[in-house]
């Protein structure tokens, strides 16, 4: 745009007449007698052109706008003031006209101070009539400006009080901005900063609180009101009953003067005042409770604790807080509107908001860590401490201190974890990281393990307690069903969920390594309790129960380890953002997913082969036996993986299942009270999992999981020595010269060899070099089928 021509006598007048009544304006409204005499008149004239010229404006506090996935569908706004700046391009002539009639009628004649302004300011103060401060939009501008950009509270008094050295102040700003800045400069500046009442900052929020529209838009009657909004904006308020009559009024008289001066034509602003003022006192919704849908909510606060995380945009938590609410930001968030909804209705079809217990669902993408959903059967919602609508708390401590619970409003981030929120046990879900552990020991998914009805480990635990075997102070776990006891691989110990398969096989490897793997593949161990294992080595190492899932993990935690092993082993931090840009339209790098290998590829295909079997799915490697969730494959109609976990006394009950391009977890868990004597059923938590996939996976293509290579899934194949018939001591030594490790089962089995002798072995024929091989004792009572391996399996479960 051309700036304005200035004649160097023409500034140098005006400066030297501002001078002279810079001092006397605003003392004439207050003391007249004072004004008069001349005083004020000298001070501003000697001092006047000592002000500095040179105005620093800062860009004013600005909304920063969330939107989902398609970067489309709005999702929530953040601001400390509801602004949105816009150039003058795209603000209607009808506003730029109107705010010229209303504020400043010479706007286009002077060079920032309007000198014959300032003379009927003087005149009318100083004989009584209504107090006038000869304020032009230059000088509102500045006045603004300076407000903006001060850092300290005492400026921003000083550029708002009503004093000479104030006015005298702005006018030297003006003329010097009048110099360096267009007439179309100054004008979008001002409609950008001027406040409009209802919360609304600047043109485009105000176009948006009134009248619902961009204001490009504005027709001359919704402009004239706006433009009269400005002088008084709480007298003013058309929204209010009171304010409706003033604004109407006002709202005429800036159309008059648009009339005089020539911006419209006569029947064109009768035609304006004659259309019926209706506003929409639509107020911009602000942050995370006022989400554009409550249960996306929790999704929103993930985001925000998440921004307040990231060092790059401040130092402190504070400082991001205000980048965040003043920064101006577009933020297209990862959450997808299908699968946020597919999720809040698997939920709310099996647990309805209202209830103690929560249902919580998170779904992650595997890949990129991009969090897709975060569903829960509570509202993102403030209780309000007038009608509280929340009851008391299911812990019978916390209720009789009238501590209310967190049902049916909260804003406790339930799904992600924060603050006093560190998660829930998830059982046997974390069976997946011994797997994990084992493979990469080197261990092959065929390793077998004899699996007892009950195993006696090394770990300690206190003497006497419940997980003792009797009269020891030592781990003794047993399995959900007798039934399970017997000879097991990975595949089918994965399959029925068999503790004592999985304790032993951790107690191989190294709890610590187990603790390690969980790491790596992204739980966080967010209680205290469980970080004093997690964090120490030789703890770690006797953490007998942690591969049964007795650390808490939070739903969302849980998806992402298994979306990691989905991805091949590569591990992405969960990420709530896919795009940033700033209020330039800068795109920020911050947004990008945060990605490692954290296991290798043969390791995270084979323990995803593995755990295939749970899901009812197999691969053409696997060798599945038992299914605790054989249903969901046919559910879901895609390749699938995942496990399910229940805990002691089923206090909690967990799922998760992935396929390549989505994880999806779900805990069903009293969030108020951990030790619950509710029975969580996976006949609630299990549909909510899967049919939350299922109707998330829609209309994509089904992607096959790589199987992994025969030497990691059956290892080193070698003979088992045929022992049949001979004597169990015999038997054991041959086996072990073999290089096996050998384990007796004494429960005696129907074989046509002598009592007491060996009626064979499980397995059989070959196995993993180095395996377990378990010798089966005979009753002496023939049997047509010698060759039963008594293999087990059991019941289906957990």
């Amino acid at each position: 745009m051309r700036k304005r021509d200035h004649n160097v006598l023409t500034n140098a007048a005006s400066l030297l007449i501002c001078g002279l009544l810079a001092g006397v304006v605003v003392a004439a409204a207050a003391f007249p007698a004072v004004a008069m005499s001349g005083l004020a008149a000298k001070a501003g004239a000697e001092t006047f052109d000592k002000l500095p010229s040179e105005l620093t404006v800062k860009r004013s506090p600005q909304a920063s706008y969330l939107y989902a996935a398609d970067g489309k569908t709005p999702l929530a706004s953040m601001f400390d003031e509801n602004r949105r700046d816009v150039p003058i391009k795209d603000i209607s002539p009808n506003m730029q006209k109107a705010i010229i009639a209303a504020e400043d009628h010479n706007f286009y004649k002077h060079n920032g101070v309007d000198l014959k302004g300032v003379g009927r300011a003087f005149l009318s103060n100083n004989s009584g009539g209504d107090t006038q401060g000869a304020s032009t939009l230059a000088m509102q501008y500045v006045r603004l400006s300076i407000a903006y950009s001060a850092t300290h509270p005492q400026d921003v008094v000083d550029a708002t009080e009503d004093t000479a050295a104030r006015k005298a102040k702005e006018m030297r700003y003006a003329i010097q901005i009048s110099q360096d800045m267009s007439k179309e400069q100054i004008l979008e500046g001002y409609l950008n900063l001027a406040a409009f009442g209802n919360g609304a900052y600047g043109i485009f929020a105000a176009s948006q609180v009134y009248f619902g529209k961009h204001p490009r838009d504005l027709t001359i009657d919704e402009a004239a009101m706006l433009a009269g909004l400005v002088k008084a904006p709480s007298q003013n308020n058309p929204a209010t009953k009171s304010g409706y009559p003033a604004a109407v009024e006002r709202r005429d008289y800036v159309i008059d003067n648009m009339v005089k001066l020539g911006m419209v034509t006569q029947p064109e602003g009768e035609a304006a005042k004659a259309v019926k003022l209706v506003v929409k006192d639509k107020k911009v919704p602000n942050g995370c409770v006022a989400a554009n849908k409550n249960h996306w909510g929790f999704f929103c606060d993930y985001f925000y604790r998440w921004w307040l995380d990231q060092e790059p945009f401040g130092e402190t938590r504070y400082d991001r807080e205000r980048r965040l609410k003043s920064g101006g930001y577009s933020i297209v968030t990862t959450l997808d509107v299908k699968t946020q909804e597919a999720a809040k209705k698997a939920v709310e079809r099996k647990l309805k908001t209202g209830s103690k217990n929560a249902l919580m669902v998170a779904a992650v993408e595997p890949g990129t860590g991009r969090v897709r959903a975060l569903a829960t059967n509570r509202n993102y919602k403030l209780d309000d401490p007038n009608k509280p609508q929340n009851k008391m708390s299911s812990n019978p401590a916390k209720a009789k201190r009238k501590i209310r619970g967190t049902y049916p409003n909260t804003t406790n981030p339930l799904i992600t974890g924060g603050g006093d929120i560190h998660g829930y046990q998830a059982g046997s879900t974390f069976k997946i990281f011994t797997l994990v552990a084992a493979l990469e020991k080197g261990y092959p998914l065929d390793y077998s393990i004899n699996s007892p009805v009950q195993f006696k480990s090394k770990y300690p635990v206190e003497y006497g307690s419940k997980a003792a075997c009797p009269g020891t102070n030592y781990y003794c776990p047993k399995n959900a069903s007798d039934s399970m006891a017997g000879n097991h691989n990975m595949w089918s110990a994965m399959g029925s969920s068999v503790n004592t398969y999985f304790v032993p096989l951790q107690q191989k490897v190294g709890a610590a390594n187990v603790v390690e793997a969980a790491k790596k593949l992204g739980i966080k161990f967010l209680s205290a309790e469980d970080a004093k294992f997690a964090d120490n080595k030789d703890a770690a190492d006797m953490w007998g129960a942690f591969t049964l899932g007795v650390s808490a993990v939070t739903p969302l935690d849980l998806a992402n380890a298994y979306a990691s092993l989905a991805a091949d082993g590569k591990h992405c931090e969960p990420i709530p953002v896919q795009e940033i840009r700033d209020h330039d339209g800068k795109k920020l790098d911050i947004a990008n997913p945060r990605c490692d290998q954290a296991v290798k590829p043969e390791v995270a295909r084979a323990a995803i082969d593995a755990a295939r079997c749970p899901v009812g799915d197999r691969s053409a490697t696997s060798r599945c036996r038992g299914a605790t969730a054989g249903g969901v494959r046919g559910a879901v109609g895609k390749p699938v993986a995942g496990k399910t976990g229940t805990t002691d006394a089923e206090k909690t009950a967990a799922m998760v299942v992935t396929t390549k391009q989505l994880s999806v977890a779900g805990i069903l868990a009293d969030p108020d009270w951990a030790q619950t004597t509710d029975v969580m059923s996976h006949n609630i938590v299990n549909p909510a999992v899967y049919e939350t996939l299922r109707d998330a996976m829609k209309g994509k293509p089904s992607i096959e999981f790589t199987p992994p290579g025969s030497k990691t899934a059956n290892g080193d194949q070698v003979s088992i020595p045929n022992v049949k018939c001979q004597s169990v001591d015999a038997a054991r030594a041959r086996i072990k010269d073999a290089g096996f490790d050998v384990e007796v089962d004494n429960r005696q089995v129907d074989s046509s060899c002598p009592a007491g002798t060996v009626a064979g072995t499980s397995p059989d024929g070959r196995t993993v070099k180095g395996g377990t091989v378990t010798i089966e004792v005979s009753n002496g009572k023939q049997n047509d089928n010698d060759d039963n391996n008594n293999g087990g399996g059991g019941r289906p479960r957990r």
